[in-house]
């Protein structure tokens, strides 16, 4: 059964869009048969949701943890390295087991299938995203 092993523990690194990894997130795939594990360290934006008023009121804040997995899994050198497709099924499933709604599920998932492939493959796991002083 996927499911997140561990909690999300992560803290913000600038005024509201990146943030960085305290402890490793944990996460078990039926789609890959394995447990994913994302670094301490690790430098996100979660779910990248459009700050339009209606779109994000609707989806923004909504999938965390998943968001993370996603971002993850979309650098060119995670482990496991996954196709685009499967990066995005993963996302599906990993919010299917933190019990999203149909909605926001489907919409999200819509979403990365959609306007995801212009990030896929495009930074390194390790990759800064913010250093003090400058993005």
């Amino acid at each position: 059964m996927s499911k997140f092993l561990t909690e999300l523990n992560a803290r913000l690194l600038d005024d509201d869009k990146i943030w960085s990894l305290d402890d490793t997130l944990k996460y078990e795939s039926d789609i890959l048969g394995c447990i994913i594990e994302i670094p301490i360290g690790f430098q996100m934006d979660f779910a990248s949701v459009p700050r339009l008023p209606f779109i994000y009121s609707l989806f923004g804040d909504k999938a965390h943890r998943e968001g993370v997995l996603h971002d993850y899994l979309f650098r060119k050198d995670s482990m496991p390295i996954v196709s685009f497709n499967i990066a995005n099924k993963i996302f599906l499933e990993a919010m299917a087991s933190r019990n999203k709604s149909k909605l926001v599920r489907y919409c999200m998932y819509w979403g990365v299938c959609l306007g995801g492939r212009s990030s896929y493959h495009k930074k390194n796991v390790n990759d800064i995203l913010y250093k003090r002083g400058n993005l």
